[in-house]
């Protein structure tokens, strides 16, 4: 399985390539991530992994179409990203995305009705949200994770008080 560790920082994923922009990383390519075509051919992984580092980037479309240009059909994008309620989101002066749980169906099935902005299709196998410890010993991480009819009434009416921490996604990425 080939994977790429997109932002590997100093703990690159064991027996992936890693890229960086940080030339003090433990990344195998220096990669200005605002910057596309990374430099690797297309469909070249089985699996592309951004752990904190979607937040980070110029353009979340931009990268997000990159990185479907980079995974084989039916590979996979793992990626993780503060909730925007989290604290985290907003004390990181190099975050430029502040994300929810519905932030990247723009390139879902039906694209949001927003389809032109983007010709990249994935389907979401996971959406995980972790929330502050308190209510996630309440419940309410539970209920957000199994039922998504709750997470849609968590996002609109209740993320402000009951605040997501991190939300961690697993998509295929579709091709014809």
């Amino acid at each position: 399985m080939r994977i790429l560790d997109v932002g590997c920082g100093i703990k690159k994923f064991p027996g992936s390539i890693g890229i960086d922009n940080n030339p003090r990383a433990a990344a195998d390519v220096l990669v200005d991530l605002d910057h596309t075509p990374y430099p690797f051919g297309d469909s070249t992984f089985d699996q592309i992994r951004l752990i904190h580092v979607i937040e980070h980037v110029a353009s979340v479309i931009k990268t997000m179409d990159e990185l479907a240009r980079l995974t084989r059909p039916g590979g996979r994008i793992i990626l993780a990203t503060p909730h925007y309620t989290d604290f985290s989101s907003f004390c990181d002066p190099t975050h430029h995305w502040h994300l929810n749980t519905y932030s990247f169906r723009y390139f879902g099935e039906d694209n949001a009705g927003f389809g032109y902005y983007s010709p990249t299709q994935l389907r979401e196998i996971s959406c995980r949200v972790k929330l502050l410890a308190l209510w996630r010993y309440c419940g309410f991480e539970l209920l957000v994770n199994r039922w998504p009819r709750f997470r849609k009434f968590w996002e609109h009416y209740l993320c402000f008080v009951v605040r997501g921490k991190v939300m961690e996604f697993e998509f295929e990425v579709l091709k014809n």
